[in-house]
């Protein structure tokens, strides 16, 4: 075989490899970035994350039943739902504790993936940030120190006088301004939910309106607190994620409805509101 020959059938081969090399790239990538050839042929929806690998999340800690630690360890119902999504997709998660005044405008501007805080969806905030589908059905309530002041049962025995506790950017904040403050109703605004719980033990407020899962939490935790009244708003939780990232929301959305329709869902979410039904999404 001549030389010449020889290098013409080394340079064949080597166009063939090239080409097949090509035509087999696109096939299976990595589910943080391009698409993931998924059983049955098609392809799944790619989507990015901050850090690849992980779904960097923002929360504000402690709000129990849906974010707290126990024994050192993050659990909760927003937790436990996040890491089963994030396993679903592929993903560990890094999550790091915020402010809620603040979380939305953080979450826009990138310094999270996902926001998981017991978070209303509401028209201002999806102006910033994209929710899911909704994974809650919230209520708002009235908290009040049964010791010290026994005759309050209702919002309606509020007025000039009295002072009600919330967290500053809740729902709860807004709702308490627009229906107790034209009645003379002091609302004073703290920067963490469980101050609201400590400044009504200490009598120096009147009540708290805050979520009823939460105020219900922190109530069978002391003594002198009561839980007299829900009060239906008629709210839903979502999970905010980086309105820059739509196709990281595709994927939640996928993940979180795939829970909703095995079971998985209703599972979690019996075992922190074993007695609350109203608010599961899954059998609403």
């Amino acid at each position: 075989m001549s030389k010449r020959t020889l290098i013409l059938g080394l340079l064949v081969a080597l166009v063939l490899v090239l080409a097949a090399v090509a035509c087999g790239g696109d096939d299976d990538e990595d589910a943080t970035g391009g698409e993931t050839a998924t059983e049955t042929g098609t392809t799944a929806p790619s989507f990015n994350t901050l850090e690849e690998g992980a779904l960097t999340v923002g929360s504000d800690i402690p709000f129990a039943p849906f974010e707290f630690r126990e024994g050192g360890e993050l659990t909760g119902f927003d937790v436990e739902l996040v890491e089963e999504i994030a396993g679903r997709l592929n993903l560990t998660t890094d999550w790091r504790d915020t402010a809620f005044d603040t979380i939305f405008t953080q979450l826009a501007a990138g310094r999270y993936d996902l926001v998981a805080s017991a978070t209303t969806i509401t028209p201002e905030r999806e102006e910033q940030v994209n929710f899911t589908i909704p994974y809650y059905r919230a209520q708002q309530s009235l908290t009040v120190n049964s010791e010290r002041t026994p005759d309050i049962q209702s919002v309606d025995d509020l007025g000039a006088g009295h002072t009600v506790a919330v967290q500053t950017g809740t729902t709860g904040e807004a709702w308490a301004r627009e229906n107790l403050e034209p009645n003379g109703v002091e609302v004073r605004s703290f920067p963490d939910a469980p101050d609201t719980y400590t400044a009504l033990e200490g009598g120096n407020v009147t009540g708290v309106i805050f979520d009823e899962p939460a105020s219900a939490d922190e109530a069978s935790k002391r003594p002198s607190l009561e839980l007299v009244e829900v009060i239906d708003t008629d709210e839903d939780y979502g999970f905010a994620v980086d309105p820059q990232n739509e196709e990281l929301l595709d994927a939640v959305n996928a993940a979180l409805q795939a829970m909703i329709d095995d079971g998985t869902y209703q599972q979690i979410y019996d075992k922190y509101f074993p007695d609350a039904p109203a608010g599961s999404v899954a059998e609403s």
